[in-house]
């Protein structure tokens, strides 16, 4: 279908894209709910099963490792079966993980619900952007994208009033809020049955009829909504050759075209997950040595959580108004030297002013990753190109702390600070060196600069 690009292109953003938005960004938000959750419950399970700090380490990593897994796979399965099916059975495996988790006896059968949730969050954070990024148009995409990824901050806040105020009510309150993180996504899931394949997605494996099917209601959503629609004039795709096995899906990310743009994305991700998880890790521990008890008050942390959501949805606005690239760069420059300040600091009132700017910056540039990763790769290797970057993100955050846990006894601040900004700054130069200009151009726009001859240079123009 060499129409389809230019007929959701001319689709204005309607009732079917925030039923899209509030669908995905519901997932967003108990993923982020679930992975927060854990730091509250495991002061109680602690002392309740008597654990080292060695197992306790195992217990705050485990939904990380299955994080890793979760997004590569999520990925991989993503571009070959379909992104709606990979996105609900994501998060069946999440929910039902999770439900199990709270009458757990011991700690190793916890850590393995936990890896399992893990799995099941971490497949539902890498193909939601990917997929709903494919039904919304030029103009809108960067804005969409942002504020679906700001959805995780609505689960993050949740979890520290949970932690605050349920979990320390009784003895066995931490099962019932794990309980209730999972409940609520049984009703997502009777939600999520209206939800389509990606038309795009559809195109390129061939269902055209699905494809007509899908973009036909899309169309009569805005129509419905008293729109004229523009006549839609073909633009030839430019299609990638048949990519055959797994293996030939992760070799597509490094061919001519794509091997610069996987590079960015994986130096992008790991830098600031590298970074976010060394500063969030640490910080707190790291300051109550040097004598500021402020970061383990309850108005700091609830400070922390709720900067998150202007910082993401500042980041989804700024998309639009001056390209993904430079979000990304500055939120990332930003949030080091907040980082710095916070290290500098020598009382309770800067402490909470630089750790409200970190958590705003930090959380931001996630807004600006999550719309600008899934846009550098074709169709064909969207998912692939998001999982892939996703997960070697995922070992920056199982990597740091450890990391810090070795640079602070050596170095002390000035070498875990120093550190995690100069990661950070490589990642900002990463973006705006190697990176693609994404701000109002389709999708297929994009992937035909990419696979152009001789395409060896960023594109020209404003990310």
């Amino acid at each position: 279908m060499h129409d389809l690009s230019s007929r959701i292109e001319r689709l204005p953003f309607g009732s079917f894209h925030r039923q899209l938005l509030l669908m995905g960004g519901l997932g967003y938000t108990f993923d982020g709910l679930d992975a927060a959750v854990v730091s509250f419950v495991l002061p109680v399970l602690r002392p309740l099963w008597s654990l080292s700090s060695v197992q306790v380490g195992f217990l705050g990593s485990g939904t990380y490792i299955g994080y890793l897994f979760g997004a590569l796979f999520a990925g991989l399965l993503g571009d070959r079966i379909g992104r709606r099916a990979v996105m609900v059975w994501a998060l069946v495996l999440y929910c039902a993980a999770s439900l199990v988790s709270a009458f757990a006896q011991d700690w190793t059968f916890f850590l393995g619900c936990r890896i399992v949730a893990g799995v099941g969050t971490g497949a539902e954070s890498a193909i939601v952007a990917p997929f709903l990024a494919e039904f919304v148009a030029a103009r809108y995409r960067g804005r969409f994208t942002g504020s679906l990824a700001g959805f995780f901050s609505f689960g993050f806040f949740g979890a520290a009033l949970l932690g605050y105020f349920v979990i320390p009510a009784a003895p066995e309150a931490w099962r019932w809020v794990l309980v209730l993180t999972a409940t609520p996504v049984i009703m997502l899931l009777w939600w999520r049955r209206a939800l389509p394949e990606s038309p795009r997605w559809l195109a390129g494996v061939g269902r055209t009829a699905e494809t007509e099917a899908v973009v036909a209601r899309m169309e009569d959503d805005a129509r419905r909504a008293g729109h004229v629609l523009p006549a839609a004039v073909p633009v030839p795709a430019t299609a990638m050759p048949p990519l055959g096995s797994v293996a030939g899906q992760l070799a597509a990310l490094w061919r001519p075209g794509l091997a610069r743009i996987t590079a960015m994305s994986w130096i992008m991700w790991l830098s600031i997950t590298f970074s976010y998880y060394a500063f969030f890790t640490w910080i707190p521990s790291l300051l109550v040595e040097s004598g500021m008890t402020v970061t383990k008050s309850f108005g700091y942390s609830i400070a922390i959580f709720a900067a998150q959501i202007p910082g993401y949805f500042s980041a989804a606005w700024l998309n639009e108004r001056i390209g993904r690239q430079a979000t990304i760069a500055s939120y990332m420059v930003l949030g080091g030297l907040s980082a710095v300040a916070l290290a500098v600091s020598h009382s309770d009132g800067t402490v909470t002013a630089a750790g409200i700017c970190l958590s705003f910056f930090m959380n931001g540039t996630y807004a600006g990753i999550y719309a600008y990763t899934p846009e550098i790769f074709p169709t064909a290797v969207r998912a692939t190109g998001m999982g892939t970057a996703s997960s070697i993100g995922r070992i920056g955050a199982i990597a740091s702390p450890l990391l810090v846990g070795w640079l602070y006894p050596n170095f002390g601040f000035a070498g875990v600070f120093g550190t995690t900004t100069l990661v950070l700054l490589a990642g900002a130069l990463a973006v705006m060196l190697m990176g693609v200009s994404t701000r109002n151009r389709s999708l297929e726009e994009i992937t035909a600069d990419e696979l152009a001859p001789g395409s060896a240079a960023p594109a020209r123009g404003t990310a």
